[in-house]
């Protein structure tokens, strides 16, 4: 036999990927070793594709676990064999897998499995629900909800410090339970009386640096801390959960993970973008998917203090790039860089129109940025950086546009929720290639009070300005940012095409919606885009992933007010029938 000599290895490489080259090419034009048929082919439908080379398609044929082919219903029979499901889906709309492109999926798990405020309508409301936990709850545990929002309550509490309630009534009611209660945006939490006691919290306690302790006018902490200062409450929230054992904590983070995934498959998402874990929660999502416990494709951004994501970068374990399976992802950094609107957070270039000394709070010091920054590009991984107010977003293009060392970059940095942008930056996204991760649903949510923190002008020009930034050739990822928001992305999709909140005729500045296409783009193939997954998922593309939905309503066609109507009636992924 002849010896394989290093000159003549890579000619022998050459000659087979010409082989496979040809082998595929042939498959594409129609050769195909005749054994082969479709696992099973959905027809009778209405088809979807994102994708441009398929446009026309009645029937999808899967393979493996990947779409096969697309074409005619009566080409379909040449797809098949006596084993072949046929799937009649009845004039439904099939389409790809949403993609949530912003969303946080341990705490989605955790809101399925602690109180719930989302549609809580005033704060008595809260306090009874909290009081009905503590009945069952014996002394000591600890208390934990979520997704409270005191501009969305009918009634205003009796007791106010700009707009917030006093522990007192919370106190009342868990004498001998800490509370700790997540505002909706996740960048304020409110605290009885026992948890500021178990926390240290006194009148002395002083504000952190980009952070604030509500107080009343005698000094005293109300509650409610907002930004860097929820990490007061939250230390002594920790600390409790790491006295718990081993066993148990286990047990409640992977019930809040199978919450997480089941809640997701319901409404048709089947790739998640998950945006900030630590490094530990990202290598024990990579040992689920490795074990094939994980089900739904997903992408983490590590997050964490500059210094212990350094250390856990020089290990070999992160990032990882894609998993042999392709079902999961950590090759990003989160960072948050400012507040959120509603708790007047935004860094904004002027004022508050409504608090006037006020322009928000930088929560990252630029430095620290730098060195997220910095080691992004050092290890080949996206940045992703949470900006809402206008002043946030400048400062972060501003940074992007210094370290980028391509226009338009090929990392895909990130700007996380872009909600308000002064429109002189809106062209620069695309000139960066820097992809706006904005949530359709935040600006009907939000409407009731944008207008009061903005003014009517900024609000106008910069404000969930979807319709600007496509027109300027940006890519668009949607997505909820649940539990801020709910998972469902029906509500979401609506969002984005009308502006109107829910029950209402009039809509939020209507000239910045999408247009269906576009928002379907930026709920699929645009969002698996940033995640760097549009090669495996996000159309329906001859070789990419069966992740599939099949929806009661063409997306693209029915009426405005049949849209919220629509129900999942499948969902696939993988060729697996999960809903």
């Amino acid at each position: 036999m002849k010896k394989i000599t290093p000159i003549t290895r890579p000619i022998l490489f050459q000659a087979a990927c010409c082989f496979v080259l040809a082998f595929w090419t042939s498959c594409q034009n129609g050769y195909e070793p005749k054994d082969m048929a479709a696992d099973f082919i959905l027809y009778n439908g209405s088809f979807a594709t994102m994708d441009s080379a398929y446009t026309d398609v009645e029937a999808l044929a899967v393979r493996d676990g990947r779409i096969w082919k697309l074409g005619k219903r009566e080409e379909a029979q040449a797809w098949a064999d006596d084993s072949t499901r046929w799937w009649d889906i009845q004039g439904a709309f099939v389409m790809p897998g949403f993609v949530e492109g912003h969303a946080h999926f341990e705490s989605l798990g955790k809101s399925l499995m602690n109180l719930n405020f989302l549609h809580a309508r005033s704060w008595n409301e809260i306090v009874q629900q909290v009081a009905q936990a503590v009945e069952k709850a014996p002394p000591g545990r600890w208390i934990q909800g979520r997704g409270w929002h005191q501009e969305k309550w009918d009634t205003p509490p009796k007791e106010t410090v700009g707009d917030y309630p006093l522990h007192h009534g919370l106190s009342a009611v868990s004498p001998n339970n800490p509370v700790i209660l997540f505002h909706a945006s996740g960048h304020a939490l409110f605290a009885n009386e026992a948890a500021m006691r178990v926390a240290g919290i006194s009148a002395e306690t002083p504000d952190p640096p980009g952070g604030v302790i509500l107080r009343d006018a005698a000094g005293q902490a109300i509650g409610v801390f907002e930004e860097n200062a929820m990490s007061l409450i939250t230390s002594a929230w920790e600390d409790y959960l790491d006295q718990l054992p081993d066993t148990e904590r286990e047990a409640q983070w992977r019930k809040a993970l199978d919450l997480a995934q089941n809640e997701c498959f319901k409404h048709g998402i089947t790739t998640f973008i998950d945006a900030g874990c630590s490094p530990e929660e990202a290598l024990r999502y990579r040992h689920l998917a490795k074990a094939g416990d994980l089900q739904i494709r997903l992408y983490t951004m590590l997050y964490g203090d500059p210094t212990a994501l350094e250390l856990a970068l020089q290990k070999e374990d992160l990032p990882v790039r894609l998993s042999a399976n392709e079902n999961f992802s950590c090759r990003a950094i989160k960072a948050y860089f400012d507040g959120a609107l509603g708790s007047h957070g935004a860094w904004l270039l002027e004022p508050y129109s409504d608090l006037p000394e006020s322009t928000g709070q930088n929560t990252t010091p630029i430095d620290s940025l730098k060195r997220f920054a910095k080691m992004a590009l050092e290890n080949e991984m996206q940045l992703c950086v949470h900006a809402i107010g206008d002043r946030a977003n400048r400062e972060v293009l501003n940074l992007f546009e210094q370290f980028l060392p391509e226009k338009p970059s090929p990392l895909r940095w990130r700007v996380e929720h872009a909600q308000h942008i002064h429109p002189d930056d809106i062209p620069r996204f695309a000139e960066l290639g820097v992809i706006p991760a904005m949530q359709s649903i935040h600006c009907t949510s939000d409407a009731p009070f944008v207008i009061e923190r903005l003014g009517e002008e900024r609000a106008r020009t910069g404000a969930y300005a979807w319709r600007s930034l496509l027109d300027h050739g940006a890519r668009i990822a949607n997505g909820t940012d649940a539990p801020v928001e709910e998972i469902d992305p029906i509500p979401n999709f609506y969002a984005a095409v009308t502006r109107k909140p829910v029950g209402q005729a009039g809509a939020f500045f209507p000239e910045q919606r999408m247009s269906r296409e576009e928002a379907l783009r930026s709920y699929t193939i645009d969002a698996a885009y940033a995640a760097f997954f549009d090669h495996i998922t996000g159309s329906l593309s001859p070789g990419k992933w069966a992740d599939i939905v099949v929806l009661s309503q063409n997306l693209l066609t029915c009426l405005e007010e049949e849209i919220l109507q629509t129900k999942v009636l499948y969902t696939f992924v993988r060729g697996e029938r999960v809903q």
